[in-house]
């Protein structure tokens, strides 16, 4: 692994770390890389109405957007001891509206340690985005 994908993983883990998920247990990190080359990140934030809680992602695109920043040139994801973590269905809209296609998602097995990587047009096909609503 290269040290610009170890560095995004460890600001993912170190977000994982602070995670509050005292219902599910499942501590999630994300960390984003903008196109400036910051880097900015996220946990998951349950809350005891289940819906409303916050992803890991949307932790992260929030602080992205609160530091001025609007492009995600990749990003990181880690569950806390678990296998690949793919953000749900809404994180991928909410990515989507941030990228292009060249936006890279990696996800890191927390018990192999293997790191994979997808488009987000691979994980999002035929996204509805702001580009159609011009």
């Amino acid at each position: 692994m290269d040290a610009s994908l170890k560095a995004l993983f460890d600001a993912a883990d170190k977000a994982a770390a602070k995670a509050y998920a005292p219902y599910s247990k499942f501590s999630v990190g994300a960390a984003i890389r903008t196109s400036t080359g910051y880097i900015v990140a996220g946990c998951n934030v349950e809350n005891a109405a289940y819906p409303a809680g916050t992803c890991a992602e949307a932790g992260a695109i929030a602080a992205m957007v609160a530091q001025g920043e609007t492009k995600i040139v990749e990003i990181a994801i880690v569950g806390v001891k678990t296998n690949p973590c793919y953000p749900c269905g809404a994180c991928r809209q909410r990515i989507f509206e941030f990228s292009d296609t060249s936006t890279r998602v990696h996800l890191r097995d927390g018990v192999t340690g293997e790191a994979i990587t997808h488009s987000i047009d691979a994980l999002l096909p035929h996204a509805f985005g702001p580009r159609d609503l011009a």
